[in-house]
Formats: structure tokens, sequence, C-alpha cells
């Protein structure tokens, strides 16, 4: 019996020992406990937003192959057969749930593999100087010009297998131009600019999937021709919405003038190129640079706006509002308002995440069902990344969402922090209104922070410890103020009496920057850390979802993973040496620690060290390394460990160099039988990309290079290079999670919080 009862109980009886063994039992009951648990999720109905998860990762796993285009037929073939046997498993949950999880990968590679094969377009190979004709699709005015968007007719004699279809092009003086204008102008055009260092910010793979098959300006005469045809539908309204964009943008602007006016216009169209960098600089520092992203926190705001203002204006009278679902009308008008608002703000890639995850919202209003659940997240991220599933890769999807997702797992304990005044008279209401409302607006923020804070740290390697204040400062102005100004301005602007209205909002504004450049002043406001690899970000984010979806104690297996990201964020190895990918120039770690540099590397490349290395400075602060000797041939540094770094720049100085460098960087072709051990020319470096060194206290260097040569991915153009051999120090490259206006990651796109 005593046996019998211990089998029951799970553990192994062990006859030589007469007792249980400990192993046993706690194996038995970590069984059981399990299982009770996912008994849980299952009846809470909490494995759904699950399948979101393995529809990201099989687009991760597509977009991060590099053996060539993903073929989209044998996904769907196998997502077809497993489907065919989930009957036969009706009977095992837990199979069944990880059959439904397997499918959901394969339809996410496959919606990656058809994206990709959607926006297949051409991509400039190498740096050319040619006539360009072409059509405006959009124009961003600039305080110093501005930048267009060109549908390609045609650029010198690229023939059309060979052009770009799409530009993106800037230019300082001009005849007035508006979007739907054909020009002709000569252009000087290069390939979307790569990683500047090895598991940086990849440009050229957001170019491609927007399309954009070159960068460059435009120089010269720039004319204006008439139309070689009707325009299609979609170019023609497109090319009048942002046409009129342009037209509110100098209206808010001209009502506001300066910054506040340049802010407000933002607010409202999206349009941020008149916005200064010193402005950034101030809205960053404070942590509130999200408010000028047409992204979550507007989408929610307009949606609200219309929402109470339908519902109230209803509610005026007795028979609707008894006789009417107006609660369901509001939301559909809400619907309709951000559907269109989203439209005019441009249908940027945040805001259209965005709209996604609002029309979700509300459509659960319609039907009766909990607004704000992990199913509704669930389902707009599906619908998201089926509509862009490249989209995962950036910060904007992974910010946006992540937020949310952190609101609604803590929206329990947010919501038991509010007050609670029984009794109280209508002053003390009100006081404890006003107290519920600061608490939980620094509860959301507090939460949002945290939960975007692993990928705002691995994409722009800054921290705003500030961030809580400044969004507990401004929030309330906007979402009070700012948001219904803006709202009540663009109903009223087209009987043109939305003058005062943006007058209004540019005070709100001008006190929201006056609240961010007090913030922006503390010492530390913005803190730069060293980058950290993909690794770090997979753990952790792996450890966010496992605490965030479920609602078990299933959760705390998040705690591993998140503790494991954070353990290696916090130590990331440096490298010693960073390498340009046109070999211009050198940033090589000085005998303080700090980065000085070889050479000539451009400014924007060398912030991107900085920053990666954890070094807040301005790429004008770094001075030269003062070891080195350089001239008009080049330069060379000797290196701490004794080996000597040769930059070379003119081809009188290789067979020297050659002789006498460990190290040997050139945008020349190194000659045949150069005798430096590690060799990065122009071949080199074209096959690689830019590349950093790890200069360990013993054994040879480590050369890491942002490609591997041979890799094929669709963003990138196949270069005629000679031959490259591969040092064998050199290792492989990271995978990435993830002109010239040259653009790196910024939080403009972002979205980050949406609280």
């Amino acid at each position: 019996m005593a046996q019998g009862g211990a089998r029951a109980a799970g553990g192994v009886w062990t006859r030589a020992a007469g007792r249980l063994s400990a192993p046993s039992l706690w194996l038995g009951a970590l069984r059981d406990g399990l299982a009770a648990e996912f008994a849980r999720e299952v009846a809470q109905r909490r494995l759904f937003p699950w399948l979101a998860v393995a529809f990201g990762l099989g687009i991760l796993f597509c977009l991060t192959a590099t053996s060539g285009p993903p073929i989209l037929p044998a996904p769907l073939l196998a997502a077809a057969l497993l489907t065919a046997l989930m009957p036969l498993l009706a009977a095992r949950p837990l199979a069944l749930a990880l059959v439904l999880g397997l499918v959901a990968a394969l339809l996410g590679f496959a919606a990656a593999a058809f994206r990709v094969a959607q926006v297949a377009s051409p991509v400039l190979a190498r740096t050319t100087i040619a006539p360009l004709v072409g059509l405006i699709e959009a124009l961003d005015e600039r305080e110093e010009g501005a930048r267009l968007i060109v549908r390609v007719e045609s650029f010198g004699t690229l023939a059309p297998e060979q052009r770009p279809r799409r530009v993106r092009v800037s230019f300082k003086k001009a005849p007035p131009l508006k979007p739907g204008d054909r020009i002709a102008a000569t252009a000087r055009l290069l390939p979307p600019p790569e990683a500047a260092r090895p598991g940086g910010y990849d440009f050229a793979r957001d170019a491609y999937f927007r399309g954009i098959g070159a960068v460059g300006s435009l120089v010269g005469t720039i004319q204006v021709r008439p139309p070689a045809g009707d325009l299609p539908r979609f170019l023609r309204l497109a090319a009048a919405v942002d046409d009129a964009r342009n037209a509110l943008t100098r209206r808010i602007t001209d009502a506001n003038g300066g910054q506040a006016g340049a802010v407000a216009a933002a607010l409202v169209t999206g349009k941020r190129g008149l916005i200064n960098a010193e402005t950034n600089d101030i809205l960053r520092a404070a942590g509130i640079y999200h408010v000028v992203s047409i992204s979550g926190l507007h989408m929610v705001l307009a949606a609200g706006v219309v929402f109470w203002l339908v519902r109230a204006l209803l509610a005026l009278v007795p028979a609707l509002a008894l006789r009417w679902p107006i609660k369901k009308i509001a939301a559909a008008c809400a619907m309709a308002g951000v559907t269109a608002y989203c439209v005019f703000s441009g249908w940027d890639i945040a805001a259209e995440r965005a709209l996604i995850m609002t029309l979700v919202m509300l459509g659960a209003i319609l039907v009766d069902r909990p607004a704000l659940s992990m199913r509704n997240l669930a389902l707009a991220a599906l619908i998201a990344l089926a509509r862009e599933p490249d989209g995962l890769l950036g910060p904007s999807f992974q910010m946006s969402f992540g937020a949310v997702a952190g609101l609604i797992a803590c929206a329990p304990l947010i919501g038991s922090m509010g007050l609670h005044g029984q009794g109280a008279g209508r002053l003390g209401r009100a006081a404890i209104w006003v107290a519920t409302a600061i608490i939980g607006t620094l509860a959301t923020t507090l939460v949002a922070q945290f939960a975007t804070a692993p990928f705002a740290t691995y994409h722009f390697q800054t921290v705003q410890p500030f961030g809580l204040v400044g969004n507990a400062l401004t929030l309330p102005l906007v979402s009070l103020a700012v948001m219904p100004a803006a709202v009540l301005g663009i109903l009223a602007y087209p009987f043109a009496l939305d003058q005062p209205v943006w007058w209004l909002m540019g005070l709100a504004v001008r006190g929201m920057l006056t609240i961010s450049t007090w913030i922006a002043g503390f010492d530390r406001a913005t803190y730069v850390v060293p980058a950290f690899g993909p690794g770090a970000l997979t753990a952790m984010a792996a450890g966010f979802v496992l605490i965030t979806l479920p609602v078990s104690r299933l959760r705390w297996l998040g705690l591993l993973p998140m503790g494991l990201g954070v353990a290696l964020a916090a130590t990331p190895t440096r490298p010693d040496i960073y390498i340009d990918r046109e070999g211009a120039g050198i940033a090589v770690r000085a005998a303080d620690g700090r980065l000085a540099t070889l050479g000539r590397p451009p400014a924007f490349v060398l912030e991107q060290w900085l920053k990666a290395d954890g070094d807040g400075r301005r790429a004008g602060t770094v001075t030269a390394l003062t070891t080195a000797r350089c001239d008009r041939l080049g330069c060379a540094a000797r290196l701490p460990d004794g080996r000597v770094l040769a930059l070379v720049t003119d081809k009188r100085a290789l067979g020297e160099d050659c002789a006498r460098a460990d190290i040997l960087v050139t945008r020349r072709d190194a000659p045949p039988g150069c005798a430096a051990k590690h060799i990065l020319d122009r071949s080199f470096l074209a096959g690689h990309g830019a590349a950093v060194i790890h200069l360990p206290a013993t054994g040879d260097p480590v050369v890491t290079t942002a490609r591997r040569p041979g890799e094929l991915v669709p963003w990138r153009p196949v270069r005629s290079v000679p031959p490259v051999t591969v040092p064998s120090s050199v290792a492989p490259r990271s995978s990435p999670v993830p002109e010239v206006d040259e653009p790196g990651p910024t939080s403009e796109d972002s979205g980050e919080n949406l609280q």
C-alpha cells in the first residue's frame, strides 16, 4: 500500500533504500505543477498570444537567413500538411498547441518571403552622377531645402532592370516644388548605406523594404516638366495628401513661428523636417521624443477625443441615449476618424501599426469584448506583421508592442493604485481624482519605460534617466491641451477658423518645450551605454515575453532569460579598432581607454562608433591618435600590444607599409605579395563591409565584419570585386535583430510609448 501511495504521488520507490528518491519526487512535483499552470493558461485562453510570438519567430528566421531569397511555396505546403494533422491531435492539447505554433511560424516565414518578393526592386550598385527624370511622390521641407521621394523614370543610361524604382534625394535651393511634379535634374546617387559597424543599424535593409534603391542629392538646376501621361490613381491620391500635409504644416508654423510651430506642426501632420537638431536633442533628453512621432500616443488620444466628443453629443439627446447604442456609435466614429488621421499624417510605419492596434481595441467595443486585452494585442501584432513582416526587426514594432504588452500585464496592479474617497466632500473627491491621475500617469510611464528599455538601449545606446519626470510633466499637457487642440484645429481647418486654435496649441507646445529644456539641462540627462549584441537582446526579449504573456506562475520562468540578457548587456566586449566600410578612416582605442582617430572617418560613422563604445562625445570633439605619425600618404601607429597599424591613402605608401605593418587598412587594392598579416583593402571592404578588431591579451587579433563574402540578402547589391581570401582570424559576423544624409536608428520612428 505504501508503494502504491508513493507511486501515486509521482515518486519512484527505491527498493534498496526502502524510500522515495528525492529527485524523482521533485521532478514529479514539477511536472504536476507545470501541468496545473498550463491548464490555467488554457482555461484563461492565454495560448492565443503565443501564435503571434511563433509567427514572429518564423519572420525572424526568414529575414536573418543569408543563403539566398526564401522560397514561398515550401512553408505554405508544410503548414498545410501540419494543419491536416490537427484533427488527429484533438485529444492531446499540448501536442495540438505545439503544432499550431509550428504552423504559425511557417506562416510567418511565408509572409516574410512574400514581402521580400513583393518589394523586390533594383538597388544601385555604385555611386553614379547622371541626369534623373522622375515624379515627386513625397516632399519633406527642411530648415534648408527639402528631401524628396522620387519615382524614377530614367537615370542616365541605366537599363530598367538596373535603375532603382524610387530614390530619396535632398536639395538646398530649388524652384517651388510640390508632390506630383515631374522633375529633371542632375543627381548624385549612391547605394543605400549599410551598417557603420558589425551588428549596427542597416539603413540599406530599411530602404529596400520601403522601395528605395538609392539615396543622394540633386545638383544644379531643377526643371519641372509636364506629366508624361495620366498618373495612376493611387499616385495622384498620395501626392494630393502629401501636398495637403505640407500646406497645413506651413499654416501651423506660420501661426506660431519658431520651434514651437515646428513641433506643433509635427504633432498634427507628422512632418518633422522643420525641427532643428537642438530641439530634437532636448526632446530626446527629456524622454518625450515619441510625442512628435505619429504613433500610438497620437492614435489613442485622437481616437479618445473623437470617441468622447461623439458619445457626449449623443448623450445630450435623451431619446438617442436611451434607444441607440451610443457607445458603439462613438467607437465606430472614432475608428473612422483615427483612420482618416493616419492617412493624413502620412501612413507612416509606426502610425500604421498604432492604427491597427487602435482599430482592434475599438472593434472589441463593437462586439462587446474588453478593449484592452492581450488577445487583442496579439491580433493587432499578427495583422501588423502580416502586413509588414520586416517591421519586426526595427525599434518601432518592438517598442510599441512591448510598451502595450507591459501595460496590459501590469494593468491590475496599476488599477489597484487608485485612491478611494468614500464619504469625502466635493473638494476631497476632486483632490483624490487628481492624485489618482498623477499616480496612474507615473505608474504607466514607469511600466512603459521598463518595457521598452531593452529595445531602446539596443537600438539607440542611450538611456534617459529623467524620462519618467519628462513624461509625467508633459503628457498631461499633451493629453489635455495639445491633442484636443489638434483635433479641434483639423475640424476648423476647412472653415478657415483654425488660426486661433493653432495659436493656443502653440502655447501648450511652448510649455512642453520649456519643461523639456529644463530637464535636458540636468547632469547626465542622456547617458550613453556601450552597445550589446543580439544575444543579450534575444535573451531579454524572451524573458519579457515569458513575464508578460502568461497569467499563471509560469511567468516567473521569464526571470532566468531576462537575468541572463541583463548580465550579457552589462558586460559587453568593446572593440579596440573600428574601420570604416570605405576605408576612409579608423578609430583606435588610445592609452586613456577612449577612441581616437586615424584618417578622416565620416562624421556620422564616427558618431555611431562613439555611441557603440558608450562614449557621449560628438564627432567633432574626437582628436587624432597622438602616437600616430601621419603624412600625405597615410598614417602609421604602434598599438599598445606592439603591433603596427597602418592606414594608407596613397598607393605610393603601400610598398613600405606592407613591409612594416601588422594590420594594413586602405581604400586601394593591396599589391600581390603584401607581407602585412591582416590586410583590409578595397577588395576586402567591398566584400565584408565595416569591420572591427579585438586585440586579445594573447593570440592574434580577431576581425569581425558587417557581412560575410558570399552571403545573399536582397537589400545588398552584388558588387564586382576580385575574389577575397578571408584571413583565418576573421570571425563570423553577428546576426542582426535588426545621406549624403545618412540616417541612423532614431527614436522618431520608434513610437515607444503608447500609454
